[in-house]
């Protein structure tokens, strides 16, 4: 079960969704492939001109699959001269361009600096969400987060990681088709703000409990995990200090006070 190259390591399925805690920068599923074609023609490195090609020669989902197959499965030293002269036009561009040649700087030659020009780049703002169901290729680039997830430890690589890359099984499950990543945005609610629920094995999320004198009623009809991530808050008999949890059960009144300090964004 800890082999290295193991993919599968239980039978569930894994959706994700990552909630920013910072401003928080990743990648998650497929630009429309014009979109992408135009990103990587904007490089004007000669060796992307045959993905350029192929992005506008077919149908969506066959243009984005024999894309990333031709990356990924690329000559190792052909592309790391590609990525060598992507990553020096990005770093010249800037702008759009600039994640793309921080990527580079990272993992220099590695294949997935151009896979990732296919994928949406979204901007998180502290609070905001984004759900990654499976099948949905993904990065986390930068900022800090709070992770939730189904109860899966599987994943599947296609670069940018020392860890196994398992490129034909990758391919196999991917779902090539260009999505809106769909980023959650708080909600106002009476007791605290939540993001909207996006899959029925992942909750909403409470963000921050309405500042103010007096406790706040966060009692749902599911089972909550209570995450303290800045300053500090009493939960029912429990204290919870940054980095802290607890869980609820459904149908449990957690009654919250007020934030009693906040060193920084929740």
């Amino acid at each position: 079960m800890d082999a290295p190259h193991r993919n599968y390591k239980d039978a569930n399925h894994k959706p994700e969704l990552i909630c920013a805690l910072t401003e928080f920068d990743g990648l998650c599923g497929f630009r429309d492939p014009l979109r992408a074609a135009d990103l990587l023609a904007g490089l004007g490195v000669d060796s992307l001109k045959p993905y350029v090609d192929l992005l506008h020669a077919h149908p969506e989902e066959a243009a984005l699959r024999e894309v990333l197959t031709a990356i990924l499965t690329a000559d190792p030293e052909e592309m790391r001269h590609t990525v060598t002269a992507a990553a020096t036009a990005c770093a010249r561009l800037g702008g759009e361009y600039e994640p793309y040649a921080d990527i580079a700087h990272h993992y220099p030659g590695d294949p997935g600096v151009i896979a990732a020009m296919l994928l949406n780049h979204v901007r998180l703002q502290p609070g905001e969400a984004l759900f990654l169901g499976a099948g949905i290729p993904h990065a986390y680039l930068n900022g800090l987060g709070v992770e939730i997830m189904a109860n899966s430890d599987n994943v599947l690589r296609c670069g940018l990681t020392p860890k196994h890359v398992d490129v034909p099984e990758l391919l196999r499950i991917v779902h090539f088709e260009a999505s809106d990543p769909g980023v959650l945005r708080p909600e106002a609610s009476r007791t605290a703000r939540r993001s909207t629920r996006p899959h029925r094995r992942v909750p909403a999320v409470p963000v921050r409990p309405p500042r103010g004198a007096g406790a706040h009623d966060l009692t749902l009809d599911t089972p909550q995990i209570l995450l303290c991530t800045a300053g500090s808050v009493k939960a029912g008999e429990f204290a919870l200090g940054p980095g802290q949890s607890v869980f609820v059960p459904a149908g449990t009144t957690p009654r919250c006070p007020a934030w009693a300090r906040s060193s920084g964004p929740l």
